[in-house]
């Protein structure tokens, strides 16, 4: 579904969005959950786009729901995976979350991802801005195209509002506030989450950080 001029919300992804975006170098925006690759080509195709036409995998954060189709979209598309430092020992399978999302990734294992290569400081991925919004974990990025910011789990849409990444699964809620009041700093006009539809901002991002 076309949500923008050359930005795709990809239905087959639907529970945690991925997000195409078009231009000289095409780039997803996560993977979604497990399983779903064949579907979320086939929805690409639908664009008219070959595989071999993504250039860029651009993973928000380490999260089973995000990484889940990374090993085999990239193997499809010959696409480079980016993610952030601070996340990348979890997406390799180096180290195993702790709490919950430890919980989490033994009922939903994931395969280990090769990552092409980490986000640069204050870089570009594609056309798109990197955005380092540490709290959901500490190497969440957001990634912004003009005016529209891709939240990853920075935030979720819920009866059209906005909502923080819940509590349980937040490594650090002060690293999260922070993030949020940074970002509300930015012009955005759509906001893009992984979970729940796309919004426009308008007073939804001031009314969310009074809260956080």
């Amino acid at each position: 579904m076309e949500i923008a001029q050359g930005v795709y919300l990809l239905q087959a992804s639907k529970g945690s969005y991925v997000y195409l975006v078009l231009g000289e170098e095409p780039t997803l925006i996560d993977t979604g959950f497990r399983g779903r690759a064949d579907r979320i080509l086939a929805e690409i195709a639908g664009y008219g786009m070959h595989p071999r036409d993504i250039a860029h995998i651009a993973l928000t954060h380490h999260d089973v729901d995000h990484v889940g189709n990374a090993r085999a979209l990239s193997a499809a598309t010959g696409a480079k995976i980016w993610a952030s430092q601070e996340d990348l020992p979890f997406i390799r399978g180096e180290a195993r979350p702790s709490g919950l999302r430890g919980v989490i990734q033994t009922i939903v294992p994931v395969e280990p991802v090769s990552v092409d290569e980490t986000y640069p400081q204050g870089g570009r991925v594609g056309g798109l801005e990197v955005l380092p919004t540490p709290g959901h974990t500490m190497g969440h990025v957001s990634l912004r195209l003009g005016d529209i910011l891709f939240a990853g789990d920075l935030v979720t849409s819920r009866g059209g509002r906005l909502v923080p990444a819940p509590g349980m699964l937040t490594a650090d809620r002060v690293a999260l506030r922070r993030s949020l009041r940074e970002v509300g700093r930015l012009p955005f006009q759509l906001v893009c989450p992984a979970h729940g539809e796309p919004v426009m901002r308008a007073s939804l991002w001031e009314a969310l950080t009074g809260s956080a």
